[in-house]
């Protein structure tokens, strides 16, 4: 069972917009993406709880069976860049992450095939946490 998801109708409404502008040729994930923000909890921006990830969240992560840890920030495709740490909505992880919460876990795909257990330790920051709407 898939934990439930929060997301701001500014998120939703943004998100959607793009995937309209993506055909499945494009982005093979659309239908999985368009799943989540279908399931979705939306709520007004000001109504997100402070421990939920949203778009331009930074999250700090632990790996459960190393005991690793490390943070990613989830963007928008225009901003992503592995290399800082910017993850696109438009990956198979950062479709996942949007909507979940603090304590939450997710499997991981590790780049050499299979899986990790991911723990959601820490949402460092989050926009609407820091009266943020219009970004």
């Amino acid at each position: 069972m898939k934990p439930k998801i929060v997301l701001s109708s500014l998120d939703a409404e943004r998100l959607e917009n793009l995937m309209d502008s993506l055909t499945d040729e494009i982005f093979p994930g659309k239908k999985d993406l368009e799943e989540e923000l279908a399931r979705a909890d939306v709520v007004d921006p000001r109504d997100i709880p402070a421990t939920v990830v949203t778009m331009n969240s930074t999250v700090r992560f632990k790996v459960e069976s190393l005991s690793d840890e490390f943070s990613l920030t989830l963007v928008y495709p225009k901003d992503s860049n592995a290399a800082n740490g910017k993850i696109s909505i438009l990956t198979p992880v950062g479709s996942a992450l949007l909507g979940l919460s603090q304590g939450d876990h997710i499997e991981w795909p590790k780049p050499d095939g299979g899986l990790l257990n991911v723990c959601i330790e820490e949402v460092i920051y989050q926009p609407e946490r820091s009266g943020e709407y219009h970004r």
